[in-house]
């Protein structure tokens, strides 16, 4: 299981780092978006709401061990904020980890999820030494479900009234 440390990973259009206290204005606009939260859990969130998302998730890089790990997705050329991609161990006995993820909608069809969610796969791997990783997403969001297909996942089910 990984320390408590701050990992960040790069990829080619994209610098993945920890979320700082200062994020929660970019995380509000896709948090306060209901195209972007349509089939997710939680929002369209209040200014309040993403407040208590980032200092979540800032208490959630000291646990030690640490097993949750939200990245800030930021843009390289424009050094902005565009989403964030999470990678959290379920079990450590059975070495299994969940990914999500959440995106700007002005950043869509644009390959950057499935760029971002690739190297989150792949740090839970290598350096998380996890031996599967799953992700859910509702039946209709097809956007979800295509980056899950980009990254080789397959379907293994359908969790009815989930």
């Amino acid at each position: 299981m990984q320390e408590n440390k701050s990992p960040t990973l790069q990829t080619e259009r994209l610098i993945l780092r920890d979320f700082r206290e200062e994020d929660w204005q970019a995380a509000h606009e896709w948090g306060a978006d209901p195209k972007v939260v349509k089939y997710m859990p939680f929002g369209p969130n209040t200014e309040d709401e993403t407040k208590t998302f980032i200092n979540r998730v800032l208490n959630n890089q000291k646990a030690q061990p640490r097993i949750s790990f939200n990245f800030a997705l930021i843009n390289k050329p424009d050094n902005r904020l565009i989403g964030s991609c999470r990678i959290k161990i379920k079990s450590v006995d059975s070495k299994e980890g969940e990914i999500g993820y959440a995106l700007n909608r002005r950043y869509w069809n644009q390959g950057y999820m499935t760029e971002a969610a690739r190297s989150v796969i792949s740090f839970g791997f290598i350096q998380l030494g996890l031996h599967r990783i799953i992700a859910t997403c509702d039946p209709a969001n097809t956007g979800s479900y295509r980056v899950m297909e980009k990254l080789g996942m397959q379907r293994e089910g359908y969790l009815r009234e989930h």
